[in-house]
């Protein structure tokens, strides 16, 4: 490794190629000499378009203005997403950010509300959550000193095209051209460079494989080998189209469940971003297109296309002195909106693991452990969305239904079922309140709840969960209508 600068070479563009470009060239430039090599004849999938709130940690990191971004990425605010059909057809729920009413030190709020649920004192457990009630009301502002418990639709590629502008203002170097040969050290196997088709060779000391699906250098290079999900998450195909805006965004995402998969609407300032996840096996792809088709809203603005993948995760995610970060590494299908996330924890944990005089395998080994249980931990709250259902009205439901699951999943859904507990495991994604929301919206509830409720008296109990849901009724009556405040806030300004 080169003693005054770090050579980092970034295999491909789009948000994984641009988001690594971003961090490294703002974080660490001085230390490093980083390069992207991306084609324009090379589409991107450029599908997802919902985040979660941990994408503050991203922009605080590299000092990105909140209004700037979303200005940008014709953004719009997003506190939840609306899960409908998905415990039985004509039910849905709403699973929000933000936490669940108070917790305390022996159990969650979810205990204290099921008490007052039998008792007939709890109102819907959604009136807890400031952020629920807030999304479900269409209202939204950003307030000073809170949490940011929000995420954003936005449009992938302007977000991809605000950060490349951002990288190469800092210095970074673009090289356009198509990869045609990747070259490994004879001895170690280490990529020492990649060879273009117009001849030009690029060489460095770390690659970071952000060639999407085709996983150019992590596998057809490396041969790293890939863990098949599949058999826990059934989805094969996804297809996408944009639409019109027909009306008001709202202020989450839609999850429509329909015979054999799911269809998303994502509202930004000017589009809608709509798509079909589904398992080929139970309906073809003019079928899926055709059902799609059949339930947008506004006027198409592209041709639908389809997407096929392999749900599961590379078996290491950082191989010799290849780094794969986004799809290259793994994928789960975009029922959370993790995909994002996922991109910047790997930016984050490689950064935090960066060598610095010689690659280390005790570092390789540490990376690939956190992404790994990482990724094990948002596969099981993915797939406890198929599993715990009371739909049988289709092959697929029924199938989804039936399957096996993972231990670690099963044993969350017994200690949920029989005593009402969650836990956050470590570096998990999804806390206590996420868990309890998707796992009584999808149908499952606890058998009994933690003694120390008992301590409270009835009346106690009513005063301790009015005070509470009055708070947040009061919060969200002083907010404004979300799209008002989104065109006085950070109006988008792409043409």
């Amino acid at each position: 490794m080169n003693s005054s600068k770090t050579r980092v070479v970034i295999a491909g563009g789009g948000t994984a190629g641009w988001m690594t470009a971003a961090a490294m060239t703002k974080l660490m430039g001085k230390k490093l000499d980083v390069v992207l090599v991306e084609s324009d004849q090379i589409g991107t999938v450029g599908v997802g378009e919902a985040t979660i709130p941990t994408l503050h940690i991203y922009h605080r990191l590299l000092g990105l203005k909140e209004q700037d971004v979303m200005a940008a990425t014709n953004a719009t605010f997003k506190l939840g997403i609306n899960f409908e059909n998905w415990h039985d057809v004509g039910k849905d729920y709403l699973h929000s950010f933000g936490f669940l009413g108070k917790d305390c030190w022996a159990c969650g709020f979810g205990h204290f509300w099921l008490k007052g649920q039998q008792r007939g004192i709890a109102k819907p457990i959604g009136d807890y959550c400031t952020e629920h009630l807030a999304a479900r009301e269409g209202k939204f502002a950003v307030l000073p000193n809170a949490d940011a418990n929000h995420a954003y639709h936005m449009d992938a590629t302007l977000y991809a095209q605000f950060l490349r502008k951002m990288a190469e203002g800092l210095g970074l170097k673009r090289i356009e051209g198509k990869i045609n040969d990747v070259e490994q050290h004879n001895d170690t196997g280490n990529i020492t460079a990649l060879t273009l088709e117009s001849g030009e060779r690029v060489e460095g000391d770390i690659f970071i494989d952000c060639t999407g699906f085709r996983a150019l250098l992590i596998e057809q290079t490396l041969n790293t080998g890939y863990e098949d999900w599949s058999h826990y998450l059934p989805c094969d195909s996804a297809i996408a189209v944009q639409t019109k805006s027909t009306g008001t965004p709202l202020a989450y995402t839609r999850s429509i469940a329909h015979e054999s998969g799911w269809q998303w609407r994502i509202p930004l300032q000017s589009r809608t971003g709509n798509g079909m996840v589904y398992c080929s096996k139970f309906i073809s792809d003019e079928k899926a297109t055709e059902l799609l088709m059949n339930n947008i809203e506004g006027e198409p603005l592209n041709q639908p296309r389809v997407i096929k993948f392999k749900t599961g995760t590379r078996r290491l995610h950082w191989n010799k002195n290849c780094i794969a970060i986004g799809l290259s590494s793994g994928f789960l299908e975009p029922l959370e909106s993790t995909s994002i996330h996922l991109i910047q924890r790997s930016i984050v944990r490689l950064l935090q693991l960066f060598p610095s005089t010689g690659i280390n395998q005790s570092d390789i080994d540490e990376f690939n452990q956190q992404t790994r249980l990482e990724m094990d931990n948002i596969r099981d709250f993915i797939i406890l969305h198929y599993k715990v259902t009371d739909r049988q009205d289709s092959r697929f439901w029924r199938h989804c239904k039936s399957m096996d699951i993972p231990e670690s999943l099963q044993h969350r859904i017994d200690m949920y079922r029989d005593s009402g507990k969650v836990y956050k495991y470590g570096n998990d994604l999804f806390g206590e309140s996420s868990w309890v929301q998707v796992m009584m919206g999808q149908g499952l509830m606890p058998q009994s709840y933690h003694p120390i409720v008992d301590v409270m008296a009835d009346d106690e109990l009513a005063a301790f969960l009015n005070n509470i849901s009055n708070n947040v009724k009061r919060k969200v009556e002083t907010l404004p209508h979300h799209f008002d405040f989104v065109q006085h806030y950070c109006k988008a300004n792409i043409d």
